[in-house]
């Protein structure tokens, strides 16, 4: 089960922070978090079109007030739900390892890679 080519896939998703060869991360968390979503739909967890419809049902909850800067933070929401959704990963094993890191990241100095 192959992902659709690039400029199918980066063509469905509305908003997303893109430059002219592709999509654009501004941070190394974005990076991984897309190919995390890529990862288990080339593994059969969702296919594509399931994920589009759910990362597009969170985008229009957002509304039009939302200008794309979030966009990530959608996308990651949207992976955490379809994980569940499929028993992928407990809810608890989500929550408690978001905590964790969320404890690293106040305990960390500016600058500093948070680690946990």
């Amino acid at each position: 089960m192959n992902a659709p080519d690039p400029q199918e896939r980066f063509g469905t998703l509305p908003r997303l922070p893109r430059d002219a060869e592709g999509p654009v991360f501004t941070e190394p968390w974005q990076a991984q978090a897309f190919a995390l979503a890529l990862q288990l739909h080339a593994q059969g967890c969702f296919a594509w079109t399931e994920w589009a419809e759910a990362l597009s049902r969170r985008l229009k909850a957002a509304g039009p007030e939302d200008d794309g800067v979030r966009y990530y933070e959608h996308w990651l929401a949207t992976l955490e739900d379809l994980v569940k959704e499929k028993h992928l990963a407990a809810g608890a094993e989500l929550d408690a390892r978001k905590d964790a890191w969320a404890e690293a990241y106040r305990r960390t100095a500016h600058g500093r890679p948070v680690e946990l």
